[in-house]
């Protein structure tokens, strides 16, 4: 199911609006963004698919690249 980052954040969003929420949507590396955007963040959130796999966990590409250059 595809939806709009707006719309699949609107629930979190209502059951905790104290919480600050900025969305983006960018292009080019996404290794750069996140490391740019984990600067200034308490929290970066990277969702993934639900993969099915035999043997352990899988993390994909976006979710390897917020891990190798996010900000500590």
């Amino acid at each position: 199911m595809s939806r709009r980052p707006a719309e699949a954040l609107r629930p979190w969003k209502d059951k905790f609006p104290g919480v600050q929420v900025r969305e983006q949507a960018v292009v080019g590396s996404i290794g750069r963004h996140f490391a740019h955007a984990s600067r200034d963040a308490a929290l970066v959130v990277v969702g993934r698919r639900n993969r099915r796999t035999l043997v352990g966990g899988h993390i994909g590409p976006v979710t390897h690249a917020a891990l190798q250059h996010a900000h500590d």
